[in-house]
């Protein structure tokens, strides 16, 4: 379910042809097998109005933690910029030698972690993630050897820093994993096709009115893939763009 989700364009079509599925069967069966009295009309619209307003509620509550996710990797992707010029400018403490071999790492590393953040493709980011673990451990080591180098509090300072820019990625990371969970998104669907079959089975049979049917199913539709696509960092077209990253590596390269 969670791949599936990574593509909001798909989730919106397989939606859009269930709903539209759940209408015509509260349309063609419903009505044949359990024809509706006029005095139970009011208590089909109370079953109807709760059912949609229940429906539109989840479907705000989990754009909210949608939109809530999408703003942390925003602020993780500028806290990990700001780690790394950080460590970069920390790199002048410490002798000629490790400066120099330090800030060279500490480039390609921003450089791979920008490039890794617009990358889709499922092999290129197993490959970027292994350059990325050997990287880390390289500035790591840089880090510590300086550290045994100078054992003063410039060490430290360095060792320190080095620490958030390791640490940082992983913060980025895990934000980017981090998703709605999957029994909101069964829930939802599982209404939505409760609420379409409710709407069908009131439908009264006029040209117009299943016309007009056709709207709910559309807009649960691409309310859902819209949550889809603000949640998946990796699928979509609203993703968290490098900007701070971009901006660092352009500073860095001059």
């Amino acid at each position: 379910m969670a791949r599936f989700v990574d593509h909001p364009a798909i989730l919106f079509v397989v939606l859009f042809g269930l709903l539209i599925f759940a209408v015509g069967f509260g349309v063609f069966i419903l009505r044949r097998i359990a024809p509706m009295r006029d005095d139970e009309r009011d208590d089909f619209n109370a079953v109807q109005g709760a059912t949609l307003t229940l429906l539109a509620l989840l479907i705000g509550f989990s754009m909210s933690m949608a939109v809530n996710r999408y703003d942390m990797r925003k602020t993780l992707e500028e806290a990990e910029a700001n780690a790394i010029g950080t460590e970069f400018a920390r790199a002048d403490l410490a002798e000629p030698h490790d400066r120099d071999a330090m800030k060279s790492a500490l480039v390609q590393y921003t450089r791979l972690r920008w490039t890794e953040f617009q990358t889709r493709s499922l092999d290129d980011r197993k490959r970027l993630d292994a350059e990325n673990a050997a990287l880390q451990s390289k500035l790591w080591n840089q880090a510590t050897q300086i550290a045994k180098d100078q054992p003063t509090p410039i060490g430290s300072l360095i060792v320190a820093g080095m620490n958030d820019v390791l640490n940082s990625q992983d913060y980025s990371e895990a934000a980017r994993i981090n998703h709605i969970p999957l029994g909101a998104w069964v829930l939802m669907i599982v209404i939505a096709l409760f609420g379409c079959t409710v709407q069908g089975y009131g439908a009264k049979g006029k040209r117009r009115t299943v016309l007009l049917m056709t709207i709910l199913p559309v807009t649960i539709s691409l309310s859902l893939a819209l949550i889809a696509d603000i949640d998946s960092p990796r699928g979509g077209i609203i993703r968290v763009q490098p900007q701070n990253l971009a901006r660092l590596l352009q500073s860095l390269e001059r």
